[in-house]
């Protein structure tokens, strides 16, 4: 059986959605995704690798939840403090040489003080050295998907090495969201007291009402002023990262501008239920001569407000479809172009069995293709 891809376009709709008015931000390189979707809904240059700060210890903090995922340590395993913790200088937890801390409250450390004192301790009873942890960072980044990342500590501290972009940060956002929900509530704490000093957490968007619960702030004299959120408001959620505002306030106030661009300028709209027939697909050799091609899931997708025309569904399959066919086999693609916002894509799947067709069934309909293939060659395409 020759078979030929099939493009059906179904049908063009007008929704809600219209062009997109893009954020002009002031920051240096950003990036905002729309978790939900998987949307980017801005992008300022966003593979730059840039100075990260103490956003990296973001990544830090990943390996750590790696470790208790893995069993390697608990969260009452008490780690050594050593004397360079002590010294290394910046933002710190206030640890003491030769104290013993749990990782629980090194964790709370990291996030909410963002302890670089926190951080060597991580560092050094993981991996022996700062050295060969910020080795290991690099290394697991790379095999994250986050190829403009590299470490040369585990702090955020100065370093040629230390380097992120936007779109690896809002990378591991996602997937610190994503892989540890158990631990992602520690972002939203906030405050932390150790050893009699209470500090707050350095996030300026969590008390603002927002939906904010998350993740890291940022700051040297050479990476500027920096931030990676994110919040939730009703079914969505967007992700987004800004560096090198010159104030800690012009920080505050674009983070808070860019979160509310992004939840009122966009809105997911439901296309279709889950099962929903789309269209049919010619079976070859089945007892039955087509098939219904349903949604396998509810089918969504991210609109900018507004109306306009234009927005393009189209069904891609290889047929005819050859049975035997399941119900619930994946057989076509529906894909859904928004204009200025990209595709998406879903999977349909058989709406039920369709056994093979008798013998005398199959040889007709072969007899009926070589009679149509006699009078047009050009019934499949090669």
């Amino acid at each position: 059986m020759k078979s030929f891809y099939k493009i059906i376009s179904i049908f063009i709709i007008t929704l809600f959605a219209s062009k997109v008015n893009a954020f002009d931000t002031i920051a240096r390189s950003a990036m905002v995704v729309d978790q939900t979707t998987g949307t980017v809904l801005m992008s300022k240059d966003a593979d730059l690798r840039v100075p990260p700060a103490s956003m990296s210890k973001l990544m830090t903090l990943y390996m750590l939840f790696e470790a208790l995922r893995d069993e390697r340590i608990a969260m009452d395993t008490e780690f050594l403090v050593s004397e360079k913790a002590t010294k290394i200088g910046g933002s710190t937890m206030f640890l003491r040489e030769g104290e013993r801390v749990s990782v629980r409250d090194l964790i709370q450390g990291i996030i909410v003080q963002s302890g670089n004192d926190a951080c060597v301790t991580v560092a050094e009873n993981l991996a022996g050295t700062e050295t060969a942890f910020a080795d290991q960072m690099t290394k697991r980044a790379i095999e994250l998907g986050m190829n403009n990342s590299s470490f040369g500590n585990s702090t955020g501290w100065p370093d040629p090495l230390q380097r992120m972009s936007a779109r690896d940060l809002v990378l591991i956002a996602d997937l610190l969201i994503k892989d540890f929900p158990n631990y992602y509530p520690f972002f939203a704490q906030a405050s932390f007291t150790w050893d009699g000093v209470k500090q707050n957490n350095r996030n300026p968007l969590l008390a603002l009402g927002i939906g904010a619960d998350g993740l890291k702030t940022g700051h040297t004299n050479e990476a500027g002023y920096g931030l990676v959120g994110s919040a939730r408001q009703g079914n969505r959620r967007i992700i987004f990262m800004i560096t090198g505002l010159e104030t800690k306030a012009a920080r505050a106030n674009e983070a808070e501008k860019l979160a509310n661009w992004a939840f009122r300028q966009f809105v997911i709209k439901d296309l279709f239920e889950k099962g929903a027939a789309i269209t049919k697909a010619h079976v070859w050799l089945g007892e039955d001569k087509t098939i219904n091609l349903v949604t396998e899931d509810k089918v969504s997708d991210l609109f900018p407000l507004g109306s306009l025309k234009g927005v393009n569904i189209e069904v891609n399959y290889k047929g005819p479809i050859e049975a035997p066919i399941t119900k619930g086999d994946r057989l076509a693609i529906l894909t859904i172009e928004i204009p200025g916002m990209g595709k998406s894509e879903h999977h349909l799947i058989a709406s039920k069995n369709v056994a093979s067709g008798s013998v005398f069934n199959r040889i007709a309909t072969s007899a009926q293709l070589l009679g149509k293939n006699a009078l047009n060659g050009q019934l499949w395409e090669k």
